[in-house]
């Protein structure tokens, strides 16, 4: 990992991913593996995500309504969500705060509080998601178990990403057109309690984090949600911060944001970020292009596309996968999906994209009929 991310060529490109519960069920059963198997450990995958708590306010789930359907919890974000049991995703269904001036009234719980650390409990990310889990474990004791056998990234959210959570995509894009001042203020509060917060972890992983993810959507699929002048103004200033307090401890930084970000791609490189992430395919993003484009500016990771291996065209896949291994040359390049790894991509579809990685990534890499030349 770190060597890909220092852009110099490893034994063989780093692969990992990011996995739906849903898929790890659907991949144990289809090739007939023990209950407690997972992806990280049977293909011996090269770097994983830790996640803290980072509920603005640490506490339990307050249960609306539960049985054998679904589920309907608020949160410490103090936001209600419904997680239907059989589908992929949950529901926001509404905020707590739900103006602008409940949001300036809005407390945040100590960032350096050290529950969200060293005590199992109730958080939002790690519970609400494509499966559902009360009292999250301690995050210190899942770092200490994992450290052993992998690269451990921390993981932190950024404004947008708290925004999304605490008001709603919503109310965010509209309080920027009626508020902008306004809520600039409250942009700068979100982004001095995050950063604590990622301090506060790298203090409490003592040592045992090798870097560190930064979580914030910015855009979707055909370009940016909003303003990119606005972004630089009061996000990026944040994501700075955050990515010199990582290298300060030595730590690469990587950024997940969706969408089309190719308008602040170049300031993501002016802040000197590791790499970034997924770089969705749907969302016109291309790691071979962008390698070309910008050559060792910053390291790309994922950019496979999850609608080809959903599929579960064999063909299609090859393709794919041994193309985008052309951004592997030099180093500088993870490979991963370009989101996820949901239900719909087959255990046997994963199983042989791993191996063509781990046949076709190794240095120096021979992509046959998919050469380019970079």
């Amino acid at each position: 990992m770190n060597k890909a991310l220092s852009h110099q060529e490893p034994d063989q490109v780093p692969i990992s991913d990011f996995f739906w519960g849903s898929f790890v069920k659907r991949w144990r059963k289809e090739l007939n593996l023990p209950d407690e198997t997972n992806p990280y450990t049977y293909y011996d995958l090269d770097w994983i995500v830790t996640i803290p708590n980072m509920d603005p306010k640490i506490q339990s789930f307050e249960t609306i309504k539960e049985d054998e359907t679904e589920v309907v919890v608020k949160t410490g974000f103090r936001t209600t969500m419904r997680k239907k049991f059989d589908f992929p995703m949950p529901e926001f269904i509404s905020w707590e705060v739900d103006t602008i001036e409940k949001l300036e009234k809005f407390e945040f719980d100590d960032p350096y509080d050290s529950r969200r650390f060293f005590e199992a409990g109730d958080n939002q990310i790690a519970g609400v998601g494509d499966g559902f889990e009360r009292n999250s474990p301690a995050w210190i004791e899942t770092v200490k178990k994992l450290h052993p056998d992998f690269p451990v990234y921390g993981s932190i959210i950024e404004c947008s990403e708290c925004l999304t959570r605490l008001l709603g995509q919503e109310n965010t894009l509209f309080w920027m057109g009626m508020y902008p001042d306004q809520l600039g203020v409250q942009i700068n509060r979100i982004g001095q309690f995050y950063l604590d917060c990622m301090k506060a972890q790298i203090k409490a992983a003592d040592g045992l984090l090798d870097g560190m993810v930064i979580w914030g959507d910015v855009a979707y699929k055909q370009t940016m949600l909003f303003d990119p002048e606005y972004w630089r103004m009061y996000f990026k200033p944040w994501v700075k911060a955050m990515i010199e307090e990582c290298h300060n401890n030595n730590l690469p930084v990587i950024y997940h944001g969706c969408g089309n970000v190719q308008l602040i791609f170049e300031d993501f490189i002016e802040l000197g970020l590791d790499a970034y992430n997924p770089l969705e395919v749907k969302a016109n993003m291309d790691a071979v292009k962008l390698k070309k484009k910008y050559g060792n500016k910053i390291s790309y990771c994922g950019n496979n596309n999850i609608q080809v291996w959903e599929s579960g065209d064999k063909e299609q896949i090859r393709k794919e996968v041994l193309f985008k291994l052309n951004a592997a040359k030099g180093g500088g390049y993870i490979f991963q999906s370009d989101h996820s790894v949901s239900s719909n991509v087959s255990g046997q579809s994963y199983d042989y994209i791993v191996k063509l990685v781990r046949e076709h990534g190794k240095y120096p890499l021979h992509l046959r009929e998919f050469d380019e030349t970079i």
